[in-house]
């Protein structure tokens, strides 16, 4: 079986370059388009929001030929007041109108993070009744959500599929992020065993473990390892066992490069897609 998945790039990817405003999204797209070849782009909320430049986007994107794969909340449910969970949803419910102006199907959004003094049981149910009401939402526009594997919440797979049964809406399914689960201590291949059923969303992403003395962003699971993001195919994430799993499964989404080391950040993007297109058709 062919696997037959349009690549998308994430401009999380490229991050630092909107952070210090050396780049726009229009000059995101070009990037993704002209340097590493990409089939469509994945863009963030927090980007776009400030940016302003819807009109330009959609004229780039048809310019440069590109699909919007994702557009991407960064979403807390488990704030302790009703207030600040409503600004959330209400970042969930922007996304879905930027996914549906772009042409694209999905949103990623988090469940939410820890807060200091919190009941996990209260904050979870925070977690649910934000994901119902933004699903409800979202499946009335032919969006669907895509919970990621992220935080204390929602970091292991078994989490994810039981916030998605308890949602029990056709609108949420799970963005599958193959590097965030070794953060949970948790093998990338089990985790597929689990969620290959409702992933609606690939993130593409590739970890090594470091030492404390490593000179370089660091991220520690839970169990006190250390990691550091690396171009994506030169990690230790058995992306070879994942993407021939998502194909044999039927997957029909897209896989979308979220690089997240510490090279240049336009050489890591493209030595990614890159990766990653060599890796798929030798399956």
């Amino acid at each position: 079986m062919k696997f037959a998945n349009k690549i998308s790039l994430s401009i999380w990817s490229c991050h630092r370059y909107l952070y210090n405003k050396t780049w726009t999204n229009t000059d995101f797209i070009r990037f993704a388009r002209r340097e590493t070849m990409a089939d469509g782009v994945e863009l963030l909320y927090r980007f776009l929001e400030s940016a302003g430049d819807v009109n330009q986007i959609e004229k780039t994107l048809q310019q440069e030929n590109l699909q919007v794969a994702c557009v991407s909340a960064s979403n807390n449910f488990a704030l302790p007041t009703e207030e600040d969970r409503r600004m959330q949803l209400q970042q969930v419910l922007s996304s879905v109108d930027y996914a549906a102006a772009f042409g694209a199907n999905v949103v990623r959004v988090f469940s939410g993070s820890h807060q200091e003094g919190e009941v996990s049981e209260q904050a979870r149910q925070w977690i649910i009744n934000g994901l119902k009401e933004a699903a409800e939402y979202a499946g009335k526009r032919n969006i669907v959500l895509c919970l990621e594997n992220h935080g204390q919440f929602a970091g292991k797979a078994s989490q994810v599929k039981s916030i998605i049964e308890e949602v029990d809406s056709l609108a949420l399914r799970s963005t599958f992020d193959m590097g965030n689960f070794l953060l949970a201590d948790e093998n990338p291949r089990d985790a597929m065993v689990q969620l290959h059923q409702v992933i609606g969303h690939v993130h593409c992403k590739d970890f090594i473990k470091v030492s404390e003395d490593f000179q370089g962003d660091i991220y520690p699971a839970i169990s006190g390892e250390l990691y550091t993001g690396t171009i994506i195919g030169e990690g230790s994430v058995e992306l070879g066992h994942l993407l021939t799993s998502l194909r044999d499964s039927g997957f029909g989404g897209w896989i979308s490069v979220e690089f997240e080391g510490n090279e240049e950040q336009r050489l890591g993007s493209t030595r990614s897609v890159s990766n990653i297109k060599q890796l798929i058709n030798s399956l």
